[in-house]
C-alpha cells in the first residue's frame, strides 16, 4: 500500500484539488503550518554544520537575478504582461517545501535547505527594488515594509522548524531518531498542502476568466516552458557539483505564494497567472520523479 501511495498519491491529490477547488479553500490558513511540520520531519535528518553556502548556491543565485532580468528585457517588446508573468517565476524564491521533495527523491536536504534559505531572504532585500522599477513604483511603496512582510511570512516557516529539529536532537535523541526514521509523514503531509494548493490556484485560475483567453493560454504554456528549463538548467548545474537534485529543486520548484504576492503588488494582475499555473507545471514535474524515484527504488 505505502508502495502504491509513493506512485500515485501526488496525481491524486493534485485531481482532488481541481476537482474540489471550492470546499478547499477554508484549509487555506493551515498550509503555513503544514510547511513548518514538513520541513521539522526533513530538518530532523540534518546538522547545523551540514547548512552552508557554497559556489554552488551562488552560480543558482545568479541565474535568479541575471536570468529573470534577461528574460524580461527580451520578452518586454512582445508583450508587457507576459515579460512580467515569465520574469516572477524565475525571480522568486525556491520554495520552502523543496528540502522536503529533495529528501524524498534522494537529494541532500541540507543543500536544498541552504538555498532556500538563502534564496527567501535575498528576494526579500531585492525583489521589491526590482519589481517596484518593472511595475512602477506604487504610492504604498516601502521598502522596509515589504522586506518585513516577505520576513514574517517566509522566514519563520524555513528557520524555526530548523531550530526546533537542534533542540529537540539536544534534548530527546531518542525521539529524534524515530522522527528521522519517520519521513514518508512529510511526503503525507505534503501530498495534503499539494491538493490545498492546487485547489486555491483553480479557484483564482476561475476568477480570472474575461472571456478572451488568448493572452491566458500563451502565459500558461511560458510558465509550462519556464518550469521545464529551470528543473533542466537547475539538475544540469547540479550534476557538476555531484548535487542533482538539490539543482533542479533549487531552480526549479518556486514559491508561487510568494511570488503571487509580489506580482499582485508591483506588477500588472494578470501576470498572476504565471506564477499561479507554475503551481500545477512543478507538481506535476514532482510527481513524476517522485513516482519514477519510487519505480527505481523497486527495481533494486
Amino acid at each position: 500500500m505505502q508502495k502504491f501511495l509513493e506512485k500515485y498519491l501526488l496525481p491524486i491529490a493534485m485531481f482532488l484539488g481541481i476537482a474540489f477547488h471550492k470546499h478547499l479553500s477554508v484549509f487555506s490558513p493551515f498550509l503555513p503550518l503544514l510547511l513548518a511540520i514538513m520541513l521539522f520531519i526533513s530538518y530532523c535528518r540534518i546538522g547545523i554544520n551540514d547548512v552552508k553556502l557554497t559556489k554552488f548556491h551562488y552560480i543558482l543565485l545568479a541565474i535568479q537575478y541575471i536570468g529573470s532580468a534577461l528574460i524580461y528585457i527580451a520578452l518586454r517588446p512582445v508583450n508587457e504582461i507576459l515579460a512580467q508573468a515569465v520574469m516572477i517565476c524565475v525571480l522568486t524564491a525556491t520554495a520552502t517545501s523543496a528540502p522536503v521533495v529533495a529528501g524524498l527523491l534522494g537529494g541532500s536536504i541540507s543543500v536544498t535547505a541552504a538555498y532556500s534559505i538563502i534564496s527567501n531572504l535575498s528576494v526579500a532585500l531585492i525583489a521589491p527594488l526590482f519589481l517596484s522599477i518593472v511595475g512602477g513604483t506604487p504610492e504604498s511603496f516601502n521598502l522596509i515594509s515589504s522586506f518585513w512582510h516577505i520576513f514574517i511570512s517566509v522566514i519563520p516557516i524555513l528557520v524555526v522548524p530548523f531550530l526546533l529539529a537542534l533542540l529537540l536532537q539536544k534534548s530527546a535523541p531518542v525521539i529524534h531518531r524515530r522522527i528521522q526514521k519517520a519521513q514518508i509523514v512529510s511526503f503525507y503531509i505534503w501530498a495534503a498542502a499539494l491538493t490545498i494548493v492546487i485547489g486555491n490556484v483553480t479557484q483564482y485560475v476561475q476568477l480570472q476568466d474575461d472571456g478572451n483567453y488568448t493572452l491566458e493560454v500563451v502565459i500558461a504554456v511560458a510558465s509550462m516552458i519556464t518550469c521545464l528549463l529551470q528543473f533542466y538548467f537547475g539538475r544540469l548545474i547540479g550534476k557538476k557539483f555531484g548535487r542533482v537534485v538539490a539543482g533542479g529543486q533549487g531552480l526549479g520548484q518556486k514559491n508561487t505564494v510568494l511570488a503571487i504576492w509580489l506580482t499582485q503588488t508591483y506588477l500588472n494582475p494578470l501576470a498572476t497567472l504565471g506564477p499561479g499555473t507554475y503551481v500545477l507545471w512543478q507538481n506535476i514535474v514532482n510527481s513524476w520523479q517522485i513516482w519514477r524515484h519510487a519505480r527505481l527504488k523497486d527495481k533494486k
